[in-house]
């Protein structure tokens, strides 16, 4: 029996014995994850030949990505995002229901702790723009309010950044609510901008070096919770912004494209009377019943 010592048959008995050592995994999931990662991942290094050099250099813009990563920024979600990898996942498990708030990447600066606001509340709290009013309604596709609903709100502010960017405690641009019986909400804000993804670490980097930009159109982060409901996590992106048509992370739907209404100096739908311009967004939020897909 001959024994095949070629460059091709050297390379693809690594592979059968790395997928050997996972053949006794007692989950059977994490064995069939590792399998494909194991097959995809070799079949990835022998069709592009991975010279040493260029693996090193992915052992160091993986390892800088770790050393950039704390509690107040995720290196490894956003170069997921750039990389579509998280766009492709929340179509991946998506439920596909007609009528339904289409769902978008959920960022890397969600926070746990956010302020609780009251309804009709200000999650502002100080953060610089222009003021906007946000308010819809929470219902199932079956078109019943989901009253009580917990929607968490967040976004940058006027120059781009959100508040865990500026290094202090302070929260701003950000809070949860429970929605009205009804399923209503409402609550001030300011007008989103676009802005730039960090860009200053290793993921900005590889925008630099694929020649592509890092901005991101205007939009407002919700996350949205019903008892027997799937969570739903969602942006609004402002109609007109310059980036709708190449945002950094792919996130943008049509459907979840939303006009901002300018207002001058008056009364907005509140009672409260702003002395200065104002903006005003409608956005409803409607949640698959859990199961069904």
């Amino acid at each position: 029996m001959s024994t095949d010592v070629s460059g091709a048959g050297r390379e693809q008995a690594v592979t059968e014995k790395v997928l050997a050592s996972f053949e006794g995994a007692a989950d059977p999931r994490l064995r069939e994850v590792m399998s494909s990662l194991v097959r995809h991942l070799h079949a990835f290094a022998r069709e592009i030949r991975l010279s040493e050099p260029e693996w090193e250099k992915a052992i160091e813009f993986l390892t800088r990505a770790g050393h950039i990563t704390d509690d107040r920024r995720q290196e490894f979600i956003l170069l997921s995002d750039v990389l579509g990898l998280s766009m492709l996942t929340v179509a991946i498990n998506e439920p596909k229901e007609p009528g339904a708030t289409e769902a978008t990447v959920f960022g890397p600066f969600y926070v746990d702790d956010a302020p609780e606001v009251p309804l009709g509340g200000d999650i502002a709290r100080g953060a610089v723009g222009t003021p906007c009013y946000v308010s819809g309604q929470v219902r199932s596709v079956d078109g019943s309010p989901l009253g009580g609903a917990l929607l968490h709100v967040w976004g940058a502010d006027d120059d781009g950044f959100y508040d865990v960017q500026y290094g202090s405690d302070h929260s701003a641009g950000r809070g949860w609510l429970r929605v009205a019986d009804d399923g209503s909400y409402r609550f001030w804000t300011v007008l989103p901008t676009p802005y730039p993804i960090p860009h200053d670490g290793p993921v900005g980097d590889l925008l630099k070096a694929a020649g592509r930009g890092p901005m991101r159109p205007a939009h407002l982060h919700f996350k949205v919770g019903a008892p027997g409901h799937r969570t739903l996590v969602t942006h609004i992106f402002v109609a007109g912004d310059p980036h709708l048509g190449d945002d950094a992370v792919f996130g943008v739907k049509d459907s979840l494209v939303v006009e901002a209404a300018h207002h001058p100096a008056s009364q907005a739908p509140d009672g409260t009377y702003l002395r200065e311009a104002w903006t005003s967004m409608e956005f409803d939020l409607v949640l698959v019943p859990d199961g069904d897909h």
